[in-house]
């Protein structure tokens, strides 16, 4: 809010405070969101010229089918990081998820539709254990408990399965991964709508303010009044609950489960919330960006895909756009790709 100094009739002053900022037209276009979507259209025009199977329709749709699982773990990514903290358990947490499910299912007779609330709620209960543990030890950063519960939830998968792998899944279960409504994915269906969800929430909702809040200054919002434990252990909670989302689309698209799905998981979420212009000092950040750089991401390892490019150039390549975005914002460049 900006105040302006301004005489009243009688010559006196008076301050009237502007609670809306004027558009502008140089603003909008300066923002990072426009130099992802610049990438994103890079991203397809090379992947046409490599592959004459990647530019068009059912290509470009079916591809979502492949990365898409993984994107639902994005949003309460961009919440996490934020939050100045970082959450990476969420591939064994998809792991875990599964092979819980799975085994529910085919070792204990339990019916899928009550194995795939249990899959959810294993998720939501493995991203509670991590906030709880945050929350109580203060001392310790986010990093080593994720990566003390990244390790444990991982080893918890398996002791129950093994090496093994698990699936005979009911044929219904199969179109969560590749079903289509209305010609459309449905897993894209869904992203559309969680994105939406998640956008309202941390743009459109006191939650969301308080979340950026604390990014920005946690000791001032904690002494504002803001329930600052409770909201990290919430978030904390939607990360593993989305994991186990992700955890239930993987399953249906493989058609099985075993203990090392998921591999480098939180590699890929990381890099698409980076990207996306979520800040990692905290604070800063929207869905939209997110949304862009999973489609970036997502359609640069399925393009690469379709040529056999090897998945350890992959990461490579993952790990450079990362690398791209958390040092961008700390160089000097031209306006016209400087983020808002």
């Amino acid at each position: 809010m900006e105040p302006q100094t301004l005489l009243d009739d009688n010559g006196y002053l008076k301050r009237n405070i502007i609670d809306k900022k004027e558009f502008s037209l140089k603003t909008f276009f300066l923002q990072w969101e426009w130099m992802l979507v610049i990438i994103l259209l890079a991203v397809i025009v090379i992947n046409s010229l490599l592959s004459p199977y990647f530019l068009n329709y059912p290509s470009l749709r079916d591809g979502t089918v492949t990365f898409l699982d993984k994107a639902f773990i994005v949003f309460p990514m961009a919440m996490v990081m934020i939050l100045r903290d970082i959450d990476i358990s969420v591939g064994s947490t998809v792991a875990l998820s599964s092979v819980v499910m799975a085994t529910m299912y085919n070792s204990l007779g339990v019916p899928m539709e009550l194995a795939i609330i249990i899959c959810l709620a294993v998720g939501a209960l493995c991203g509670l254990i991590n906030g709880l543990l945050i929350v109580k030890f203060k001392e310790l950063s986010a990093v080593i408990v994720t990566l003390g519960t990244m390790i444990l939830y991982r080893g918890i998968a398996y002791v129950i399965l093994e090496d093994q792998s698990s699936g005979n899944f009911p044929e219904w279960f199969g179109f969560f991964g590749w079903g289509y409504v209305f010609g459309i994915p449905f897993i894209l269906i869904l992203f559309i709508i969680v994105a939406v969800i998640f956008g309202i929430v941390l743009h459109k909702t006191t939650f969301g303010r308080q979340i950026f809040a604390m990014g920005k200054n946690p000791t001032a919002s904690r002494f504002s009044g803001v329930k600052v434990d409770k909201i990290k252990i919430i978030v904390f909670t939607l990360a593993g609950l989305m994991a186990g989302v992700t955890a239930l689309f993987l399953a249906s698209r493989m058609g099985s489960t075993r203990p090392n799905v998921a591999n480098m998981y939180e590699l890929d979420v990381i890099a698409m919330a980076a990207l996306g212009g979520i800040s990692t000092a905290g604070g800063k950040g929207k869905i939209l960006g997110t949304v862009i750089a999973v489609f970036i991401i997502g359609y640069l390892q399925y393009g690469l895909g379709l040529i056999n490019i090897p998945a350890q150039t992959l990461l490579i390549i993952v790990g450079a756009l990362l690398i791209f975005a958390v040092t961008v914002p700390k160089i000097k460049l031209p306006s016209f790709i400087r983020r808002k």
